[in-house]
């Protein structure tokens, strides 16, 4: 992964590195850290961009994924949503799904999310689980250092 500051790029390579063809990068922008702002995204209908880019901690997969600190998949977005995900995720075309959250490397708080998505039915791995989370913590020293 290219690190540098430029959020496209770097989730282009990610999403290329996992044959995904979605992706969205998410990083709390208020003070409670209770709201995710949308950093980039690859492959996200532009109609949906709206209803992306501020996702209160709990709300849809990134959401999730900020809420329990936990890695957060479907892996059939177009049958069933998890109880997690917005109906409206539907329109992505999104079939296999995963968010992990992005942590501060001190104090392990939330402070972003990195989404990947597939057409295709699909479980994601633990190494590929773990691989993710890899690529969110090098993205968290940038968060940290405010280079958004």
């Amino acid at each position: 992964m290219t690190l540098r500051n430029d959020w496209e790029t770097i989730l282009r390579e990610i999403l290329h590195e996992f044959a995904c063809q979605t992706g969205t990068l998410h990083r709390t922008h208020d003070d409670d850290g209770t709201t995710l702002a949308l950093v980039a995204h690859q492959g996200v209908p532009e109609n949906l961009l709206d209803k992306i880019s501020h996702i209160p901690f709990g709300k849809g997969i990134a959401g999730a994924a900020a809420a329990t600190k936990a890695p957060v998949e479907l892996c059939n977005l177009q049958q069933d949503l998890g109880g997690v995900a917005n109906p409206d995720a539907r329109q992505t075309g999104v079939v296999g799904a995963l968010a992990v959250p992005i942590f501060t490397t001190a104090e392990g708080k939330v402070i972003g999310t990195l989404g990947i998505g597939k057409y295709v039915p699909y479980t994601f791995t633990e190494d590929e689980k773990l691989t993710l989370a890899a690529h969110a913590t090098r993205i968290a020293h940038y968060f940290e250092n405010k280079q958004v």
